[in-house]
This record gives C-alpha cells, sequence and structure tokens, in this order.
C-alpha cells in the first residue's frame, strides 16, 4: 500500500503515564508521538532517529527519555495508542443503537471515519508492525483479532435478526476491515469528495452486499440522526 494522504481506555500498549507529569509535559509527550508518527510515514522506522524527533519538538534528545525508554516503545506508543483510540471512539458509537442493522452501520461509520482522520497512524499500523518485539506484536495482533471479531458478532446479529444475506461472517468482516485500510491509503481532506458522502456511499455499499432490505434509506436515516 502507499503512503497515506492524508473518553479513553487504559492503554496497555499506549503511551507511558509517568507519576507527577504535568500539563505541559502531557503537550510534549503528545508533540513527541506526532513529531514521530510524521517521521516513522516519511523515513520509515529504521531510519527514524531520536536525534531528528526532538529536534522537530524543540527539545534536547534527553529530554525524550522523559517520556519514552526507547525508539521502540515510542513506536509502541503510536501503534498501540491508535489502537486503544479506535477501541474507544467504537465503544461510543456502539453505545446507543440497539437495533442489529443500526449497530452495524454505527460500526461502519465509526470504522471509516477514523481510518480516514488518522491515516498516519492507520499506514504506520500497517506497515511497522514487524518492527516490534514479538510480545509487543502478539499483543497489538490480539487487539487486531477483537476488533474484527466484534465486527463479525455484529454481522452475525444481523443475520440472526433476519435482515441479511450472510454468506461468511468472517469473511465480510475481512472486507469492511479493508475498506478503512483503502481509504487510509487516499482520502484527502481537501479532495474533493467530503468525507461524510464518503461514509455513506461505503457502508450503502456493505449493507447493499448483505442485501439488507432498503439499505439506500436506512444508511441515510441512521447517518443523518448521528450528525
Amino acid at each position: 500500500m502507499g503512503r497515506p494522504a492524508g473518553g479513553h481506555r487504559e492503554r496497555s500498549t499506549g503511551v507511558r503515564v509517568m507519576a507527577g507529569i504535568t500539563a505541559g509535559g502531557q503537550q510534549t509527550a503528545a508533540a513527541i508521538r506526532r513529531e514521530a508518527a510524521a517521521s516513522f510515514v516519511q523515513h520509515g522506522y529504521e531510519a527514524t532517529s531520536l536525534r531528528n524527533i526532538a529536534a522537530a519538538v524543540g527539545i534536547k534528545v534527553g529530554s525524550l527519555y522523559n517520556h519514552i525508554t526507547s525508539k521502540e516503545d515510542l513506536l509502541l506508543s503510536v501503534m498501540g495508542g491508535t489502537m486503544d483510540d479506535l477501541n474507544s471512539l467504537m465503544d461510543e458509537a456502539l453505545d446507543g443503537p440497539i437495533d442489529p442493522v443500526d449497530r452495524l452501520i454505527a460500526f461502519v461509520e465509526c470504522h471509516i471515519r477514523f481510518h480516514a482522520e488518522r491515516a498516519q497512524e492507520v499506514f504506520i499500523g500497517n506497515t511497522e508492525l514487524r518492527s516490534l518485539h514479538a510480545e509487543a506484536r502478539a499483543e497489538l495482533s490480539e487487539k487486531r483479532r477483537e476488533y474484527r471479531k466484534l465486527l463479525e458478532s455484529l454481522i452475525v446479529a444481523v443475520g440472526e435478526a433476519d435482515e441479511a444475506d450472510i454468506l461468511n461472517a468472517r469473511l465480510h468482516a475481512f472486507s469492511i476491515v479493508a475498506i478503512g485500510t483503502h481509504v487510509a491509503g487516499w482520502y484527502r481532506e481537501d479532495g474533493g469528495l467530503p468525507l461524510d458522502e464518503i461514509i455513506e456511499i461505503y457502508t450503502t455499499m456493505v449493507l447493499r452486499s448483505l442485501r439488507v432490505d432498503g439499505a439506500d434509506e436506512r444508511v441515510r436515516t441512521q447517518l443523518a440522526a448521528g450528525r
């Protein structure tokens, strides 16, 4: 894939939380993650140096170690934090809808919006997983499996409610996950097609592929209610 165009859970693979950290320290940590993500995308993990990240943030290299223990720790912070953010936003998106089809619509909307708006971090997650040590890689992979299984369960629920024709829930889930990755690769805020319209089109495509009755209107109504 090419380079991208464009209340939270406690994080076990996210940012280290240090005792007594100040608001200024939190802002510095956020700036470090932001500059690291940009460098990982532009240069790749191996070619990124902590010295360059520190310079971009405007601090000395030694000050980085108030926030990270190593470059790999920083990569884990970016990748783990991104997955935790996605899970937290998905929890919020699914908190309201009860109808199985509406819940699936909410998932697809959140999934695509996140991948469009957080394309840099998505790119890093898709290309640099191999750069993590085995334990961290396994933990992140498990989070991804849990995310996909959540989607599978939503698809199964729609089928059990006799509202869709489910051929294979896992394969349907894989295809929906892939839409997010695809959008992250080409979406631009100034690209001419509004994100809300992109989300509506893709969500309608998903429901049509599942042969949900009245797919177009259901998507239009549900998305409009959430805006």
